[in-house]
């Protein structure tokens, strides 16, 4: 069995729960010593705000190939069994499940380690969009994991002097594009 058949990621459409018993059981094997999950809730307040629901869109195509893509540098950096991605879209009110996550492997530290990569890949690079509604109003998110890598590559929100443009990849490893920086100046507005 290759990889691609040891690996589950599913966008799930709005008003359906995700069935957490489908993916563990999904990455459960006789030689597999240890199955990580995690399990992203609607908590019922942020900064002291009371919230109602949270609010998924997705881009749904290019979303299943990076969670895909970054599956794949998961395998590549740990020795993994299986692995398994859930994540609803539409309103998802407080204490349901958004985001679920299940790896299974030999041994735990890689299980473990596999799972924490993936759910911070997929918050930093996965074109899924979370709208936070309180009971007071509402407001789109930026993850803190996006927020990190976008000022790591020199857009802090301050100015639009520089663009970044990612090229297209074909490589197995990281699962992150190659950047290039070029000032504004110097890109045609065609």
């Amino acid at each position: 069995m290759n990889s691609e058949d040891k690996t589950l990621v599913e966008i799930i459409d709005e008003n359906k729960w995700i069935d957490l018993a489908k993916y563990i059981n999904y990455v459960s094997a006789p030689q597999a010593g240890a199955i990580a999950t995690f399990s992203g809730t609607t908590r019922d307040t942020f900064e002291g705000k009371t919230v109602v629901e949270l609010r998924y869109e997705a881009y749904v195509p290019m979303a299943i190939r990076n969670l895909k893509s970054i599956c794949s540098s998961a395998r590549s950096s740990w020795d993994l069994h299986s692995i398994a991605v859930a994540h609803r879209v539409g309103s998802v009110p407080v204490g349901e499940i958004s985001v679920f996550i299940a790896v299974s492997a030999t041994h735990r530290a890689h299980a473990l380690d596999a799972c924490k990569f993936l759910i911070a890949e997929l918050k930093a690079s996965v074109p899924i969009w979370k709208k936070e509604v309180y009971s007071n109003g509402e407001v789109w998110k930026e993850n803190t994991e996006f927020l990190e890598r976008r000022f790591k590559h020199g857009k802090d929100g301050s100015c639009c002097r520089r663009k970044i443009k990612t090229e297209a990849r074909d490589i197995k490893g990281c699962g992150k594009p190659k950047v290039k920086e070029e000032d504004a100046a110097d890109i045609s507005t065609s």
